[in-house]
């Protein structure tokens, strides 16, 4: 069997390591870029929804959250129906950054895709969807507490 996930992992801290280069200027650090990027595409998300989407740990969204909120990219709101969920959304430094992220964005995956057909990059994305899914739910059985037999 091939081991992809070392060439995903090459991938994804190659990309990592460019980002927090290239975005300390702006005071995004360690891949908050990422949260910061959800954050404005899904206003109002709720910290546990953004654990979930990221496949991250509480603790290191809590620190990436408070992070950003004191840097005034993003501002905290109660939720009207359930107190305790504070609501996430960009403040107008936040939005200016998601846009120069967004172009960085599109610069890398018009590098990554370099020289692939149409039809290459479509079966690309169907392919590491169907990875993403299997990995998700390895992922919230193990969340749950669960050991993976191997």
């Amino acid at each position: 069997m091939k081991d992809i996930l070392r060439d995903i992992g090459i991938i994804a801290r190659a990309l990592d390591s460019i980002s927090n280069i290239e975005f300390k200027d702006i005071n995004l650090s360690k891949g908050q870029f990422v949260y910061l990027v959800r954050i404005c595409e899904n206003p109002g998300i709720i910290q546990e929804q953004l654990v979930e989407m990221l496949k991250i740990d509480r603790a290191t969204a809590s620190r990436a959250i408070k992070n950003m909120e004191n840097n005034g990219m993003i501002t905290k709101k109660n939720e009207e129906e359930n107190k305790k969920n504070k609501l996430l959304y960009a403040t107008e430094k936040g939005l200016k950054l998601y846009s120069f992220i967004i172009r960085e964005n599109e610069h890398s995956n018009s590098v990554a895709l370099e020289g692939l057909t149409e039809t290459e990059i479509t079966t690309l994305v169907e392919l590491l969807d169907k990875v993403k899914n299997n990995i998700s739910e390895d992922w919230l059985y193990v969340k749950k507490g669960n050991k993976r037999n191997y």
